[in-house]
């Protein structure tokens, strides 16, 4: 008795380290297996990217000019504005097949959902309108008249508030989505391009692209408290042109895109300081982080690639070749 113990004592233990090394990563694996979904401005389609394999696992064609893509709350859907067919066309998630479209008004770029998902907000930069559609009819349900060359679209966390940025006429409009109505416009840098609100709802940042900056905006003062400004050693300040901004969760990290200083900003959340500048792709436009926040995806129109930064490291672990043009990103938790 007492040999056939030690026997079993003395199995080794490697094949049981083993099976659970890989049980682990199976797990892992799983939980960051996300699809991500690029919109090719000039290739005039979609891109696929499984970020398990970090590759391109599929491309298909949309409208004339796509830019502005986003999925429907239920994700469902994939929207994504085709600017020269002046629509939104709805992509089902399961097929990869257009199914519908939603009436934008002419030249669509960006947009947003309520956070019921029930509503879209769109820019449309033609006739200096933001357009409102029932999500669930496909129809139009009104439109808001704000400033020049509109763009930018953000919204508050309680859907109280939307925020239009006009290129032309540099200012963040207030509109209370209850009345439709603007109630008040925050003047910012030269060419304002994008908003976002922190999780929170404490702070408001809008990239200005000519001005090259980042206003920090109190909503509920309306007023710029901060500006970030952006210097790359041996750069010049006119390709130096903020446009995509992602900020982290819990607030403490915001990620600037430069355009065609080829770099993306890394802001502290609460002092508002550069940390760093991450060298990525040409041109990088917009971005967006898988469901974990585990990484940071770039869209970077003149090389045609996607960079992906890690991060916690705060570096690019990995660049993917799309379509021609790439614009805009989004990504699903599946």
């Amino acid at each position: 008795m007492s040999a056939q113990v030690s026997n079993r004592q003395r199995r080794p233990i490697w094949p049981r380290f083993m099976l659970a090394l890989c049980l682990l990563v199976m797990l892992r694996v799983e939980a960051s297996a996300f699809t991500a979904y690029v919109s090719n401005e000039r290739g005039n389609s979609v891109s696929v990217i499984d970020t398990n394999k970090w590759e391109v696992v599929r491309t298909f064609k949309v409208g004339q000019r796509p830019r502005g893509i986003a999925l429907t709350k239920d994700q469902k859907y994939v929207l994504v504005a085709v600017g020269d067919d002046d629509t939104i066309q709805m992509i089902d998630t399961g097929t990869n097949a257009v199914v519908g479209t939603l009436p934008s008004g002419p030249d669509p770029e960006l947009f947003i959902e309520d956070p019921d998902g029930k509503t879209l907000y769109v820019a449309n930069e033609d006739d200096n309108t933001v357009t409102i559609i029932d999500i669930a009819r496909r129809a139009q349900v009104g439109d808001i008249q704000v400033g020049v060359e509109p763009e930018g679209m953000g919204m508050s966390p309680d859907g109280k508030i939307l925020v239009n940025t006009s290129e032309t006429t540099n200012m963040a409009h207030f509109i209370d989505t209850a009345t439709r109505k603007v109630v008040t416009s925050v003047l910012v840098g030269a060419r304002p391009r994008f908003a976002a609100f922190k999780q929170d709802g404490s702070e408001l940042w809008v990239s200005s692209e000519v001005g090259g900056t980042v206003s920090i905006i109190d909503p509920a003062k309306h007023e710029v408290k901060q500006k970030v400004e952006f210097k790359i050693a041996g750069m010049r300040p006119e390709p130096i042109q903020p446009v995509g901004i992602n900020i982290t969760r819990d607030g403490k990290t915001g990620f600037v895109a430069l355009g065609p200083a080829n770099h993306v900003a890394v802001v502290d959340g609460a002092t508002h300081q550069v940390m760093k500048y991450l060298l990525v792709g040409q041109r990088v436009w917009h971005m967006a982080f898988t469901p974990d926040e585990k990484y940071l995806l770039t869209t970077n129109g003149v090389s045609n690639d996607v960079s992906v930064i890690d991060v916690s490291a705060l570096k690019v672990v990995n660049t993917i070749q799309v379509g021609q043009l790439p614009w805009g990103i989004t990504i699903s938790d599946h």
